[in-house]
């Protein structure tokens, strides 16, 4: 998708941050979470079902690596220490960090090298179990071999929840989408498999950008 088409934006709209960002923006229509009207949801459970990483890796940069995946844990009830370090564990080996951390768990966050720091932020949206996972361009400020190591992680977690992804990269997303939907400004313009907007795309601007006669 183009850089300021709308995505970022769309995105916000779909677990109600937009309304935390500008409360002066008016959304139209319906967005259906199983079936059930997302501002009929009340936001902090929304929130917490649909999680959300973003382009800049934002640990808390004040607490420890351990606490950034407990926090949330213990803000949302769950008290109990030993199923706390159970799920923390889980979380930093799901997305590949556990080898490099867990003998400084108690350091700050902010130690964390970027494409690191993005990687926890990931372990700390997957540690409330979502049923959804929104990823504002996860990968664009980070180092290739983060990079890489995200877009694995993608490929392994869309088998266990449903994954929504922003990306100005197109050869990101025909590694790692199984759906497309492609914006341009601010008006969906295409939807469809993968493999039908890369390789026969029936929109021209869409032929346009896959082939990169627009960026």
């Amino acid at each position: 998708m183009m850089t300021m088409c709308g995505k970022s934006t769309l995105l916000k709209v779909l677990n109600r941050l937009i309304e935390i960002y500008d409360s002066k923006i008016k959304v139209n229509g319906k967005v259906l979470y199983f079936g059930k009207d997302i501002f009929q949801i009340d936001a902090i459970k929304l929130r917490k079902e649909v999680g959300m990483v973003f382009q800049q890796p934002n640990p808390f940069p004040h607490l420890s690596i351990y606490d950034n995946i407990a926090y949330p844990l213990k803000s949302h009830g769950i008290k109990e220490k030993r199923e706390i370090k159970k799920i923390v564990e889980e979380c930093l080996r799901k997305v590949g960090l556990w080898k490099e951390v867990y003998d400084r768990l108690n350091s700050p966050a902010s130690q964390l090298s970027g494409g690191q720091q993005q990687r926890l932020t990931i372990a700390r949206a997957l540690a409330l179990k979502p049923k959804v996972l929104l990823m504002d361009e996860p990968t664009s400020m980070i180092d290739i071999v983060n990079s890489q190591a995200i877009e694995k992680l993608i490929t392994e977690l869309k088998n266990e929840i449903a994954i929504v992804i922003v990306s100005h990269n197109p050869q990101q997303v025909a590694r790692v989408a199984d759906y497309v939907a492609f914006l341009y400004n601010g008006e969906l313009v295409e939807w469809g498999s993968s493999n039908e907007i890369f390789t026969s795309p029936k929109n021209e601007l869409t032929e346009k950008y896959v082939i990169g006669r627009i960026s």
